[in-house]
């Protein structure tokens, strides 16, 4: 596969460095160029920001000088496929320029989720929902595309569900417990976490619900027809570092046995695997037996990062069973959901 140029809007960011770390070594894509506010443009990247991750700034994305968030402007163009961690603020406006410039967007940004026109993608689950793309780009007029990744927690949760499906979800009742990475920097204040759970995070629950039901949708008839299940959700930010915690109770139209489900789990694949793309895990999912696992601090880092983790699969006295899933909110349910999502769309010919 050849090596195409990439670009980062909002690469100063809590989640634009997380994109720019994503993309180190990628064997199909070269971060050549960053967009930011008028505050950063003109500047080199490490006279712009300060590094809010593990380790050192990469000395490659060091050097690169901050563009204004525009197609076009005088530090130069910007790559065809740019990745957008824009604030939802001034997201909206800046990522529609690009497309209709002819950009390709993939972003983790919330404000297209829910067009009816853009994939809401999360790559093992929902693959031909790339094809309502041709009719944004018709509808629109553009001669880009935007596509998008979800919630972090959501991807998490629609992960898990993903084999489960086939079982006639009918109703969904989920907790989560979720990582203080998720409200970016500075976040949540110290005083307010610390020997805390914060119950309320804006606009989290919802979300959960509708991209839930968007994401595990069919498309029919030029269209994504949401799944009809009921989903509830309760969204609880707690003091952990990085990694959201999921738990869901699921009343089935089947009633499977534990067994079938847990086999389901462990055997699950899909197109990344089949195609090899070069950030997909092996695994997608992996079951873990013992009792008090999956654990943020312990899992969410092993596979790159990538890989979502369920355990505790049982009956549920109330709906049919219940379970845990965990995954890395910033890599699995950001930065690296989304250039798996740009991985597909390259072995689908989207970005020739």
């Amino acid at each position: 596969m050849k090596t195409i140029e990439v670009g980062i809007l909002g690469g100063t960011g809590m989640v634009g460095q997380h994109f720019i770390r994503f993309l180190q070594g990628h064997p199909w894509f070269k971060l050549t160029w960053l967009g930011a506010s008028d505050r950063s443009a003109g500047k080199k990247l490490k006279d712009a920001t300060s590094w809010r991750l593990d380790g050192e700034m990469p000395a490659d994305a060091a050097e690169i000088v901050v563009s204004d968030s525009l197609p076009s402007s005088k530090t130069g163009s910007a790559p065809k496929l740019v990745f957008s961690a824009m604030d939802a603020s001034v997201a909206t406006e800046i990522e529609r320029a690009f497309a209709q410039a002819g950009h390709v967007v993939v972003s983790n940004s919330r404000n297209h989720r829910m067009d009816e026109d853009v994939p809401l993608m999360v790559t093992e689950i929902n693959a031909d929902h790339l094809r309502i793309l041709k009719r944004q780009q018709t509808e629109r007029g553009w001669k880009g595309l935007i596509v998008t990744n979800p919630n972090c927690s959501t991807i998490t949760l629609t992960m898990a569900l993903a084999p489960m499906v086939k079982f006639g979800i009918q109703r969904l009742i989920v907790a989560t417990m979720q990582a203080v990475s998720g409200a970016g920097y500075p976040g949540v204040a110290s005083m307010d976490i610390l020997g805390n759970v914060v119950p309320y995070i804006g606009s989290e629950e919802e979300k959960m619900q509708q991209e839930t039901q968007k994401i595990l949708g069919l498309f029919k008839d030029d269209a994504i027809v949401p799944l009809a299940a009921k989903v509830s959700a309760h969204c609880n930010r707690v003091a952990v570092v990085d990694g959201h915690l999921v738990t869901a109770s699921v009343e089935f139209a089947e009633k499977p046995a534990v067994k079938d489900l847990q086999f389901a789990v462990e055997n699950f694949r899909s197109v990344p695997q089949e195609r090899g793309l070069p950030s997909a895990p092996v695994r997608p999912l992996i079951y873990m037996p013992q009792q008090d696992r999956p654990q943020p601090r312990r899992d969410v880092t092993r596979e790159n990062g990538m890989a979502v983790f369920v355990g505790r699969l049982r009956e549920c006295p109330v709906l049919d069973v219940k379970f845990l899933a965990c995954g890395h909110n910033t890599i699995r349910g950001a930065a690296g959901a989304a250039v798996l999502n740009a991985e597909l769309m390259m072995t689908e010919g989207l970005l020739d």
